[in-house]
Protein backbone atom coordinates (compact mmCIF):
# COMPACT_ATOMS: atom_id res chain seq x y z
CA UNK A 1 0.00 0.00 0.00
CA UNK A 2 2.56 2.18 1.01
CA UNK A 3 4.50 1.97 -2.59
CA UNK A 4 2.42 4.94 -4.16
CA UNK A 5 3.65 7.05 -1.54
CA UNK A 6 6.62 8.00 -3.20
CA UNK A 7 7.39 10.53 -5.12
CA UNK A 8 8.31 8.84 -8.40
CA UNK A 9 5.59 6.96 -8.23
CA UNK A 10 3.46 10.29 -7.79
CA UNK A 11 4.80 11.81 -11.06
CA UNK A 12 4.41 8.72 -13.09
CA UNK A 13 0.87 8.50 -11.15
CA UNK A 14 -0.20 12.25 -13.16
CA UNK A 15 -2.69 12.49 -15.99
CA UNK A 16 -3.27 16.05 -17.84
CA UNK A 17 -7.00 16.34 -18.06
CA UNK A 18 -5.99 17.32 -21.74
CA UNK A 19 -4.99 13.63 -22.74
CA UNK A 20 -8.35 12.58 -22.28
CA UNK A 21 -9.29 15.54 -24.60
CA UNK A 22 -7.23 14.12 -27.04
CA UNK A 23 -8.98 10.74 -26.70
CA UNK A 24 -6.80 8.26 -25.14
CA UNK A 25 -8.84 7.69 -22.31
CA UNK A 26 -8.53 3.72 -23.44
CA UNK A 27 -4.77 3.77 -23.00
CA UNK A 28 -4.84 5.90 -19.54
CA UNK A 29 -7.56 3.31 -18.28
CA UNK A 30 -4.72 0.88 -19.76
CA UNK A 31 -2.18 2.41 -17.41
CA UNK A 32 -4.29 2.22 -14.49
CA UNK A 33 -5.04 -1.54 -14.71
CA UNK A 34 -1.10 -2.14 -14.79
CA UNK A 35 -0.01 1.29 -12.56
CA UNK A 36 -3.37 0.90 -10.23
CA UNK A 37 -3.89 4.14 -10.17
CA UNK A 38 -3.47 7.68 -11.86
CA UNK A 39 -3.90 11.33 -10.51
CA UNK A 40 -5.94 13.27 -13.35
CA UNK A 41 -5.10 17.34 -13.46
CA UNK A 42 -7.56 20.06 -15.10
CA UNK A 43 -5.64 23.73 -14.62
CA UNK A 44 -2.71 21.99 -12.56
CA UNK A 45 -4.77 20.75 -9.64
CA UNK A 46 -5.34 17.33 -9.12
CA UNK A 47 -9.17 16.85 -9.92
CA UNK A 48 -9.61 12.91 -10.01
CA UNK A 49 -7.73 9.76 -8.91
CA UNK A 50 -8.46 6.73 -11.12
CA UNK A 51 -8.22 3.12 -9.44
CA UNK A 52 -8.15 -0.01 -10.65
CA UNK A 53 -10.87 -2.34 -9.50
CA UNK A 54 -8.15 -4.40 -7.59
CA UNK A 55 -7.11 -1.12 -5.55
CA UNK A 56 -9.74 0.13 -4.78
CA UNK A 57 -10.72 -2.87 -3.19
CA UNK A 58 -7.69 -3.65 -1.52
CA UNK A 59 -7.90 0.41 0.03
CA UNK A 60 -11.80 -0.35 1.29
CA UNK A 61 -10.55 -3.49 2.87
CA UNK A 62 -7.48 -1.66 4.67
CA UNK A 63 -10.03 1.05 6.20
CA UNK A 64 -12.85 -1.73 7.53
CA UNK A 65 -9.95 -3.13 8.85
CA UNK A 66 -8.95 -0.67 10.45
CA UNK A 67 -11.97 0.41 11.89
CA UNK A 68 -12.50 -3.07 13.16
CA UNK A 69 -8.88 -2.62 14.62
CA UNK A 70 -10.18 0.80 16.47
CA UNK A 71 -13.51 -0.53 17.94
CA UNK A 72 -11.21 -3.70 19.31
CA UNK A 73 -8.76 -1.35 20.90
CA UNK A 74 -11.85 0.76 22.10
CA UNK A 75 -13.86 -1.71 23.59
CA UNK A 76 -10.54 -3.48 25.45
CA UNK A 77 -9.34 -0.21 26.72
CA UNK A 78 -13.13 1.07 27.85
CA UNK A 79 -14.48 0.78 31.42
CA UNK A 80 -16.39 -2.14 30.19
CA UNK A 81 -13.87 -4.36 29.45
CA UNK A 82 -14.04 -6.38 32.46
CA UNK A 83 -17.33 -7.39 31.40
CA UNK A 84 -15.92 -9.55 27.90
CA UNK A 85 -16.34 -13.35 27.17
CA UNK A 86 -14.14 -15.68 25.66
CA UNK A 87 -15.11 -17.00 22.32
CA UNK A 88 -15.41 -20.46 23.37
CA UNK A 89 -17.77 -19.31 26.29
CA UNK A 90 -19.96 -17.74 23.91
CA UNK A 91 -20.04 -20.57 21.62
CA UNK A 92 -20.89 -22.89 24.19
CA UNK A 93 -23.97 -20.52 25.81
CA UNK A 94 -24.98 -20.03 22.38
CA UNK A 95 -24.63 -24.25 21.99
CA UNK A 96 -22.64 -23.78 18.44
CA UNK A 97 -19.65 -25.97 17.64
CA UNK A 98 -16.78 -25.07 15.17
CA UNK A 99 -18.48 -28.08 13.06
CA UNK A 100 -21.95 -25.50 13.06
CA UNK A 101 -19.35 -22.79 11.55
CA UNK A 102 -17.51 -24.68 9.41
CA UNK A 103 -21.03 -25.72 7.96
CA UNK A 104 -22.70 -22.15 6.98
CA UNK A 105 -21.98 -21.49 3.35
CA UNK A 106 -20.55 -17.52 3.00
CA UNK A 107 -20.77 -15.82 -0.39
CA UNK A 108 -17.87 -13.44 -1.03
CA UNK A 109 -17.84 -10.70 -3.15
Amino acid sequence: MYDYLAVSDMLQAVVPISRFNKGEANKIFDEVDSAGCKIVFKNNKPTCVLLSPERYTEIIETLEDYVLFAEAERRLNSTESSNTVSHDTLMAEFGITEADLDAIEVEIG
